[in-house]
C-alpha cells in the first residue's frame, strides 16, 4: 500500500473537498510555491492547495496551540464569514475572540481600556487582519494564519494554506482545528468529535 493510501486524515478526503478547502486564488506567490502548498492550477487559472499539507499543518497548529494557556491566545478576523467559526473555535478552546474592527493599541498600548495581554495571536486572513499582525510582530508575539494562495507571508510565523475566504471552508477548518486542539490536550479522545457537527460553525447566510 503506498505511503499516500495510508496516509489517516483528520476528516474523511470527501469532506475537505466538499467544503471547498483547497481553492485558492488565480494569484499566488513564490513564497507558498516552494513549499510545495500548491497542487496544480485549474485551466481557469485557480490555484489548488495540496490537501495533504493543510491536513499536516492542521495537526501541527493543534500542537501548537495546546501548548499556550487558552485564555493567552487571541482569535481573530475582520472577514464576516469567520466570525462564527472564530467564535465557536474560542467556545470550545477557550481562548480570546475578536471578530470585527481591530482597534490600534489593542496589543501595543497598555493604557488603552481595549488592551489585551497575550502570548499567541490566530488570525484568519493576514491581508484583512493586518493591524493585528503587525501589533504582534512589534511585541514579539508569535502569530498563526490561515493563508490563501496570495497571502502575504511577511510576520506570519506559522502557516495553515487553506480557503480562507469560503463560509463553508472556514467552518470546517475551525471544527477540526478546535477538535484536534481539545484531543492535544487530553480533553478529548483520540477518535471522540467535538459535541456539534461542522455546520454548527457556519456563518448563517441572511435571507433577503
Amino acid at each position: 500500500m503506498s505511503e499516500e493510501m495510508q496516509y489517516e486524515y483528520l476528516v474523511p478526503l470527501e469532506k475537505y473537498l466538499s467544503a471547498g478547502v483547497r481553492l485558492g486564488t488565480r494569484l499566488s506567490n513564490k513564497y507558498l510555491e516552494d513549499r510545495g502548498f500548491i497542487f496544480a492550477v485549474r485551466p481557469d487559472g485557480l490555484r489548488i492547495f495540496d490537501i495533504k499539507k493543510i491536513d499536516e499543518r492542521l495537526k501541527i497548529a493543534a500542537k501548537l496551540i495546546a501548548r499556550y494557556l487558552p485564555d493567552r491566545i487571541l482569535a481573530h478576523t475582520t472577514r464576516p464569514y469567520g466570525f462564527k467559526p472564530v467564535q465557536m473555535f474560542c467556545k470550545f478552546v477557550g481562548c480570546r475572540a475578536l471578530t470585527g474592527r481591530f482597534i490600534p493599541g489593542t496589543l501595543t498600548n497598555p493604557n488603552l481600556p481595549h488592551y489585551q495581554e497575550v502570548d499567541l495571536l490566530f488570525v484568519v486572513d493576514p491581508k484583512l487582519d493586518a493591524q493585528a499582525v503587525s501589533e504582534a510582530a512589534k511585541m514579539g508575539i508569535p502569530v498563526i494564519a490561515l493563508v490563501d494562495t496570495d497571502t502575504p507571508h511577511q510576520y506570519i510565523d506559522f502557516m495553515i494554506p487553506c480557503n480562507n475566504k469560503g463560509r463553508k471552508s472556514l467552518a470546517l477548518i475551525f471544527w477540526v482545528l478546535a477538535r484536534q486542539v481539545l484531543r492535544e490536550r487530553g480533553e478529548l479522545k483520540p477518535d471522540q468529535d467535538l459535541p456539534v457537527p461542522p455546520e454548527e460553525f457556519e456563518t448563517r447566510l441572511v435571507q433577503t
